[in-house]
């Protein structure tokens, strides 16, 4: 027995002394990720053509007007002296030598004149994000890329409405459809009340990213039958497309890169805010910082 209490207290001693020299050690490491972490200014938008093709429907909001296309050149010229090095959108990557093609055009100054003669009855690629600020701050900031790092996941909302049918949630249901009118009632009062740039600046608020995936898991991830995860499994979906997107971001930034700039919808931005969150290697920066 004294033998045993002598080496419990040995090892005790021993275990502490590594605890604290773990600690030490991880304290350490975390300082200089921290000082060689990556900044990633993350603008969450509304799709600025409006496709339609949200759960919300909300109405238009003209970009191409003369104080939108004002706001948007300012919203530039202060995210160019932000530096950015790398920009990304919400453009398919595979489709990446289509947007280079595009960019080629814009560094030109013959994007619209081409989009306008290509694509005469499309808003999408006269007013969408991606064109109107994302090249706009690329440009200006003398990149020669711009990224796309969008892919295609499924999205079973129509199998999720069944499925809560099927299972006698109405009033999951009801609250689903209450949650999906309240969010296209703000928005449009917003849109009624604000300019460009404080609607931007709205929708990369943190409760405005907490109340959109708060959707997620608080209506959408119970649905269903007790053995039928269509709920969860839309929910893992969407985490899913986002992880995928911001894996991209990752693996295309390179060594020598210090500032990044990603330009999504602002649902996909309330997702990678959580990320980059917990990844060691990045940082965020809030636009309204920037725009400040």
């Amino acid at each position: 027995m004294p033998g045993f209490i002598f080496f419990a207290k040995k090892d005790m001693k021993f275990y502490l002394v590594l605890s604290i020299v773990l600690c030490l050690i991880q304290t350490n490491g975390n300082a200089q990720s921290t000082s060689a972490q990556k900044e990633i200014l993350l603008i969450g938008v509304f799709h600025f053509n409006n496709p339609g093709a949200d759960l919300a429907k909300t109405d238009k909001f003209n970009v191409l007007d003369a104080q939108a296309q004002k706001e948007l050149e300012q919203m530039a010229v202060a995210i160019k002296k932000f530096a950015p090095d790398k920009i990304f959108t919400e453009w398919n990557y595979n489709e990446q030598p289509g947007l280079d093609s595009l960019y080629e055009l814009y560094l030109k100054d013959k994007y619209f004149e081409y989009v306008n003669k290509r694509y005469p009855g499309d808003s999408f690629f006269k007013e969408n994000e991606i064109f109107q600020l994302g090249f706009r701050i690329a440009k200006k900031s003398g990149l020669k890329r711009v990224y796309g790092i969008d892919i295609s996941t499924q999205f079973p909302f129509d199998s999720l409405m069944l499925a809560i049918d099927k299972a006698h949630q109405e009033e999951l249901k009801k609250a689903i459809f209450e949650r999906i009118k309240k969010f296209e009632t703000l928005d449009n009062e917003a849109r009624k009340k604000y300019g460009l740039t404080k609607l931007i600046i709205e929708n990369n608020k943190q409760s405005h990213r907490n109340f959109d995936l708060g959707s997620y898991i608080t209506f959408f991830n119970p649905g269903g039958q007790l053995d039928d995860f269509i709920g969860a499994d839309l929910v893992a979906g969407w985490y899913r497309r986002n992880l995928l997107m911001y894996s991209f971001v990752q693996k295309i930034t390179e060594k020598k890169d210090k500032k990044l700039v990603v330009i999504l919808g602002a649902g996909h931005i309330a997702l990678l805010k959580h990320f980059i969150d917990l990844d060691e290697n990045y940082k965020v920066v809030e636009l309204e910082e920037v725009l400040r």
